[in-house]
C-alpha cells in the first residue's frame, strides 16, 4: 500500500490541472485515471474548446475565467506548447434571449469590452454569417479557443516535472475515509493519502453518488465540415461563434486545420447510463440538425462531414458546477457536473481544489458553486 499527501482521482481537464497545482506546492501527490493522457472517452477532447469572458451563464464565473486565462498563458509559456488562440467570439440571438441578455449583463457588471452589432453590421463585419432581422450580435474580441488535448497533456507534463506521480490505465473501484485520511481501491491495489481530490467527469455518479446531487450524462456529437470558403478560415479572422436560435444553441470554430469547420449543438443531448459503452457512431438524424443549422446561418460551409466525435456532458439540475468539500469527509474535495462549459476554467479550478485540499479554503471565489444550493 502506497501513501501520499494527496491523491487526485481522474486526470482529465480539471484533474490534470489540480495535479499540477498540487505538485507545484511541493506535496507528494498521485494522479490516477482509467485512460491515457488526452484520451477521447470523456469530456476533454475534440481539439478545441471556447474560452470567453462575458459569461452568459452567470456573472460570478467572470473572475474565475479571468484567472484561468492568465494561468493558461503561464502554462503555455512554461511548457512551450501552443494552448490558446485569440479569435474573438461572435454570439448571435434574440436580444431578450438567454445568451445575448446574459452576455450583456456580465459584460456590464465586469467592464468587459464587447461590441453590439445589428443584423446588417453582423453581415458586413462577418460576411460568412447570417443574422436574422430580429436578432443581434455581440462580439467579444478577447475570446478565443483552447487546444484541449494539448492543454491536458501540458498540465500532466508540468505536474510530473514538479514531482507528481501519474498512473494511467488504472480503474478506480471506490474510496473511503481511513483514519486521518482516505483510502482508494483500484485494480492496481490500494493507495492512501492525507487528502483527496475527486474530479470524476462522467463517472460522478460512481464516485459522488451519495451527496444529494443528481448527475445526468448527455451524449454530445461534434462535427467537422469541409469548406473552401476562406471567410471561415482562422487566418482570415473568422471568429469562434455561438448562435441561439428559436429553440437551440449551436457553437463552432473556424477552420484551422484540414478537417474544416467544427460545429456542435450545446443544447439537447441524449441521456446515457454508462460512459464506457456510449455509442460513438455518427447518428444521421442528429447530424442533420447541425447540417440544417449551417445551411441556414453559415451557408458557405458544405454538408460534407470530414470527421466526427462524441463528447460527454455531466449536467447538474441548474447547469452550474459543484465545487466543495465532500460531506462525508473534510479530507476530500471535488469538482463535478461541469455541464458542458467547464473546461476553460480548468487551471483556476485546479488552484481552488489544491487550496481546498491543503488549506481548507480557497482564495478564489468558488462559494457560489458549493453544495449548499442543493440543500435549500
Amino acid at each position: 500500500m502506497s501513501t501520499y499527501d494527496v491523491i487526485v482521482l481522474g486526470t482529465g481537464g480539471i484533474g490534470s490541472a489540480a495535479l499540477d497545482q498540487l505538485a507545484r506546492r511541493g506535496v507528494r501527490v498521485l494522479g490516477i485515471d482509467r485512460f491515457d493522457a488526452g484520451h477521447d472517452r470523456g469530456s476533454s477532447h475534440g481539439r478545441t474548446r471556447v474560452i470567453r469572458h462575458a459569461y452568459y451563464e452567470h456573472p460570478d464565473y467572470v473572475p474565475l475565467v479571468r484567472r484561468a486565462q492568465t494561468m493558461w498563458e503561464e502554462l503555455a509559456a512554461d511548457t512551450g506548447r501552443t494552448l490558446y488562440r485569440r479569435t474573438g467570439i461572435l454570439q448571435v440571438g434574440p436580444p431578450e434571449g438567454e445568451v445575448i441578455d446574459g452576455v450583456a449583463k456580465s459584460a456590464q457588471q465586469h467592464a468587459i469590452p464587447i461590441e453590439r452589432l445589428d443584423p446588417q453590421e453582423v453581415r458586413v463585419r462577418f460576411p460568412g454569417f447570417v443574422c436574422d432581422d430580429n436578432h443581434v450580435g455581440l462580439f467579444e474580441p478577447m475570446a478565443g479557443y483552447l487546444h484541449v488535448e494539448e492543454c491536458v497533456v501540458a498540465n500532466l507534463q508540468s505536474a510530473v516535472r514538479h514531482g507528481a506521480e501519474h498512473r494511467s490505465g488504472v480503474a478506480i473501484h471506490g474510496w473511503q475515509p481511513d483514519g486521518d485520511g482516505v483510502r482508494v481501491d483500484t485494480d492496481a491495489g490500494q493507495f492512501t493519502a492525507g487528502s483527496m481530490v475527486i474530479t470524476p467527469g462522467s463517472w460522478a455518479a460512481d464516485l459522488l453518488g451519495d451527496i444529494g446531487v443528481t448527475w445526468r450524462v448527455l451524449r454530445k456529437p461534434l462535427y467537422w465540415y469541409a469548406t473552401d470558403d476562406r471567410r471561415y478560415d482562422v487566418e482570415r479572422n473568422c471568429p469562434v461563434f455561438m448562435y441561439e436560435t428559436s429553440d437551440e444553441i449551436f457553437y463552432g470554430f473556424p477552420c484551422h486545420d484540414t478537417s474544416g469547420l467544427k460545429v456542435a449543438r450545446h443544447s439537447g443531448g441524449e441521456e446515457i447510463t454508462d460512459p464506457l459503452t456510449v455509442d460513438r457512431d455518427l447518428d444521421p438524424a442528429e447530424e442533420q440538425r447541425a447540417r440544417d443549422f449551417l445551411s441556414r446561418y453559415l451557408p458557405g460551409v458544405t454538408s460534407n462531414v470530414t470527421d466526427h466525435a462524441v463528447c460527454l456532458y455531466t449536467v447538474t439540475s441548474d447547469h452550474h458546477f459543484v465545487v466543495d468539500h465532500h460531506p462525508r469527509s473534510d479530507r476530500v474535495v471535488f469538482a463535478a457536473g461541469l455541464s458542458g462549459h467547464g473546461f476553460k476554467f480548468a487551471p483556476a479550478l485546479g488552484q481552488a481544489l489544491a487550496e481546498l485540499a491543503l488549506d481548507g479554503r480557497s482564495s478564489l471565489s468558488v462559494d457560489f458553486l458549493g453544495l449548499d444550493r442543493f440543500r435549500q
